[in-house]
Protein backbone atom coordinates (compact mmCIF):
# COMPACT_ATOMS: atom_id res chain seq x y z
CA UNK A 1 0.00 0.00 0.00
CA UNK A 2 1.13 3.78 -0.63
CA UNK A 3 1.15 5.50 2.63
CA UNK A 4 2.98 8.93 1.05
CA UNK A 5 4.29 10.06 -1.41
CA UNK A 6 7.18 12.72 -2.37
CA UNK A 7 7.50 14.11 -5.67
CA UNK A 8 7.40 16.97 -7.80
CA UNK A 9 4.05 18.24 -8.60
CA UNK A 10 3.56 17.60 -12.25
CA UNK A 11 0.15 18.79 -12.85
CA UNK A 12 -2.85 20.30 -10.74
CA UNK A 13 -6.50 20.84 -11.06
CA UNK A 14 -8.81 21.39 -7.88
CA UNK A 15 -9.63 17.98 -6.92
CA UNK A 16 -6.47 15.88 -8.08
CA UNK A 17 -3.07 16.23 -9.07
CA UNK A 18 -0.35 14.34 -10.54
CA UNK A 19 3.07 13.57 -8.79
CA UNK A 20 5.90 12.82 -10.35
CA UNK A 21 7.86 10.21 -8.89
CA UNK A 22 11.27 9.29 -10.33
CA UNK A 23 9.29 9.55 -13.43
CA UNK A 24 5.91 8.03 -12.54
CA UNK A 25 3.26 10.23 -12.30
CA UNK A 26 0.42 9.23 -9.67
CA UNK A 27 -2.72 10.90 -9.77
CA UNK A 28 -4.17 11.67 -6.41
CA UNK A 29 -7.31 13.01 -5.28
CA UNK A 30 -7.76 15.67 -2.71
CA UNK A 31 -9.59 18.36 -0.37
CA UNK A 32 -9.59 21.50 -1.14
CA UNK A 33 -7.86 22.18 1.78
CA UNK A 34 -5.11 20.07 0.88
CA UNK A 35 -5.24 21.82 -2.76
CA UNK A 36 -4.69 25.20 -1.00
CA UNK A 37 -1.41 23.91 0.59
CA UNK A 38 0.24 22.55 -2.81
CA UNK A 39 3.10 24.30 -4.10
CA UNK A 40 3.62 25.39 -7.89
CA UNK A 41 3.58 22.60 -10.06
CA UNK A 42 7.48 22.08 -10.97
CA UNK A 43 8.11 21.96 -7.05
CA UNK A 44 8.71 19.69 -4.54
CA UNK A 45 5.69 17.59 -2.78
CA UNK A 46 4.42 15.42 0.03
CA UNK A 47 1.36 14.34 0.84
CA UNK A 48 0.09 11.75 3.56
CA UNK A 49 -1.37 8.67 0.72
CA UNK A 50 -4.62 6.38 1.24
CA UNK A 51 -4.96 3.86 -1.27
CA UNK A 52 -8.17 2.43 -2.49
CA UNK A 53 -8.10 -1.28 -3.97
CA UNK A 54 -11.16 -1.85 -5.71
CA UNK A 55 -12.38 -4.40 -8.28
CA UNK A 56 -12.59 -2.16 -10.58
CA UNK A 57 -10.07 0.41 -9.95
CA UNK A 58 -7.21 1.41 -7.60
CA UNK A 59 -7.56 5.07 -6.07
CA UNK A 60 -5.02 7.53 -4.44
CA UNK A 61 -6.12 10.65 -1.89
CA UNK A 62 -4.00 12.81 -0.49
CA UNK A 63 -3.95 14.98 2.59
CA UNK A 64 -1.26 17.69 3.47
CA UNK A 65 -1.67 16.35 7.51
CA UNK A 66 -1.91 13.04 8.81
CA UNK A 67 -5.16 14.76 11.29
CA UNK A 68 -7.12 14.74 7.94
CA UNK A 69 -6.14 11.60 6.72
CA UNK A 70 -7.48 10.27 10.23
CA UNK A 71 -10.54 11.52 9.82
CA UNK A 72 -11.04 10.94 5.91
CA UNK A 73 -10.69 7.58 7.35
CA UNK A 74 -12.84 7.58 10.29
CA UNK A 75 -15.47 9.34 8.51
CA UNK A 76 -15.44 6.66 5.39
CA UNK A 77 -16.54 4.20 8.37
CA UNK A 78 -19.92 6.20 9.06
CA UNK A 79 -22.93 4.65 7.07
CA UNK A 80 -23.74 6.25 4.15
CA UNK A 81 -20.28 8.83 3.33
CA UNK A 82 -17.96 7.07 1.19
CA UNK A 83 -14.79 9.15 -0.32
CA UNK A 84 -16.53 11.90 -2.34
CA UNK A 85 -18.57 12.58 0.65
CA UNK A 86 -15.83 12.37 3.19
CA UNK A 87 -13.14 14.88 0.76
CA UNK A 88 -16.58 17.30 0.67
CA UNK A 89 -16.65 17.48 4.40
CA UNK A 90 -13.04 17.99 4.86
CA UNK A 91 -13.33 20.51 2.22
CA UNK A 92 -15.39 23.07 4.19
CA UNK A 93 -14.49 22.67 6.99
CA UNK A 94 -11.33 22.53 9.53
CA UNK A 95 -10.65 19.16 10.95
CA UNK A 96 -10.26 20.63 14.83
CA UNK A 97 -13.71 22.36 14.08
CA UNK A 98 -15.23 19.25 12.39
CA UNK A 99 -14.26 17.28 15.43
CA UNK A 100 -15.72 20.05 18.24
CA UNK A 101 -18.79 19.92 15.76
CA UNK A 102 -19.30 15.69 16.13
CA UNK A 103 -18.67 16.04 19.69
CA UNK A 104 -21.22 18.71 20.88
CA UNK A 105 -23.50 17.46 18.24
CA UNK A 106 -23.77 20.87 16.11
CA UNK A 107 -26.44 19.52 13.86
CA UNK A 108 -26.76 22.79 12.16
CA UNK A 109 -23.01 23.35 11.58
CA UNK A 110 -22.49 19.91 9.96
CA UNK A 111 -26.00 20.39 8.08
CA UNK A 112 -24.05 23.41 6.60
CA UNK A 113 -21.41 21.09 5.13
CA UNK A 114 -22.28 20.35 1.55
CA UNK A 115 -23.65 16.92 0.88
CA UNK A 116 -24.29 16.13 4.46
CA UNK A 117 -28.36 16.25 5.87
CA UNK A 118 -29.46 15.32 8.92
CA UNK A 119 -29.68 11.66 8.50
CA UNK A 120 -25.98 11.84 7.42
CA UNK A 121 -25.14 14.44 10.60
CA UNK A 122 -27.06 12.41 13.10
CA UNK A 123 -24.92 9.46 12.07
CA UNK A 124 -21.47 11.39 12.06
CA UNK A 125 -22.89 12.18 15.93
CA UNK A 126 -23.80 8.99 16.57
CA UNK A 127 -21.01 6.58 15.29
CA UNK A 128 -18.03 8.64 15.75
CA UNK A 129 -19.05 11.14 18.81
CA UNK A 130 -16.62 9.25 21.30
CA UNK A 131 -13.90 8.29 18.27
CA UNK A 132 -13.24 11.79 17.29
CA UNK A 133 -12.53 12.67 21.47
CA UNK A 134 -9.53 10.60 20.66
CA UNK A 135 -7.56 13.14 17.94
CA UNK A 136 -5.78 15.73 19.25
CA UNK A 137 -6.09 18.23 16.94
CA UNK A 138 -5.17 22.38 17.50
CA UNK A 139 -7.37 25.15 15.40
CA UNK A 140 -5.36 26.98 13.15
CA UNK A 141 -3.40 29.63 14.32
CA UNK A 142 -3.14 33.12 13.22
CA UNK A 143 0.29 34.02 12.01
CA UNK A 144 1.21 30.32 10.59
CA UNK A 145 2.20 30.34 7.41
CA UNK A 146 0.89 28.39 4.49
CA UNK A 147 2.37 29.57 0.60
CA UNK A 148 3.06 32.60 2.42
CA UNK A 149 0.17 33.32 3.56
CA UNK A 150 -1.62 33.58 6.89
CA UNK A 151 -4.14 30.52 7.92
CA UNK A 152 -7.45 31.62 9.31
CA UNK A 153 -9.37 28.78 10.98
CA UNK A 154 -12.90 28.93 9.37
CA UNK A 155 -15.56 31.48 10.51
CA UNK A 156 -19.35 30.72 10.51
CA UNK A 157 -19.06 33.59 7.63
CA UNK A 158 -17.19 31.59 5.61
CA UNK A 159 -19.10 28.77 5.57
CA UNK A 160 -22.01 30.69 5.07
CA UNK A 161 -20.65 32.23 1.83
CA UNK A 162 -19.28 28.98 0.68
CA UNK A 163 -22.88 27.08 1.07
CA UNK A 164 -24.48 30.91 -0.57
CA UNK A 165 -22.38 30.02 -3.70
CA UNK A 166 -23.26 26.29 -3.70
CA UNK A 167 -26.69 27.17 -3.57
CA UNK A 168 -26.15 29.81 -6.75
CA UNK A 169 -25.19 26.63 -8.80
CA UNK A 170 -21.50 26.62 -8.15
CA UNK A 171 -19.90 23.33 -7.05
CA UNK A 172 -18.13 23.08 -3.94
CA UNK A 173 -14.46 23.13 -4.98
CA UNK A 174 -15.35 25.96 -7.08
CA UNK A 175 -16.96 28.42 -4.43
CA UNK A 176 -14.16 27.23 -1.88
CA UNK A 177 -11.65 27.97 -4.12
CA UNK A 178 -12.94 31.83 -4.93
CA UNK A 179 -13.40 31.97 -1.52
CA UNK A 180 -9.62 31.50 -0.83
CA UNK A 181 -8.67 34.07 -3.25
CA UNK A 182 -10.16 36.59 -1.40
CA UNK A 183 -8.55 35.32 1.55
CA UNK A 184 -5.24 35.75 -0.50
CA UNK A 185 -5.64 39.31 -1.56
CA UNK A 186 -6.52 39.85 2.28
CA UNK A 187 -6.44 37.86 4.66
CA UNK A 188 -7.01 39.82 7.74
CA UNK A 189 -9.39 42.01 6.14
CA UNK A 190 -11.66 38.54 4.47
CA UNK A 191 -12.19 37.31 8.41
CA UNK A 192 -13.97 40.21 9.28
CA UNK A 193 -16.38 40.36 6.49
CA UNK A 194 -19.69 39.33 7.01
CA UNK A 195 -21.29 37.13 4.74
CA UNK A 196 -22.65 38.92 1.74
CA UNK A 197 -19.94 41.30 1.52
CA UNK A 198 -17.84 37.33 1.23
CA UNK A 199 -20.32 36.87 -1.32
CA UNK A 200 -19.51 39.91 -2.93
CA UNK A 201 -16.12 39.23 -3.27
CA UNK A 202 -15.88 36.28 -3.91
CA UNK A 203 -18.72 36.29 -7.30
CA UNK A 204 -15.81 39.35 -8.49
CA UNK A 205 -13.21 36.36 -8.59
CA UNK A 206 -15.45 34.31 -10.78
CA UNK A 207 -16.69 37.11 -13.19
Amino acid sequence: MIAALTGILFHKDTGSVIIDVQGVGYEVLLSVRTYDTLPSVGEKTFLHIYTSVREDAITLYGFASLEEKKLFLLLNTVSGVGPKLGLGILSGIDPAELCNAISLKDMARLTSLSGVGKKTAQRLCMELGEKVGAFALEPAQAGVEKKGIPVQSEGFAMQDAASALVNLGYPQETAWQALRAVQQEDAERAASLKVDELLRAALRTLA
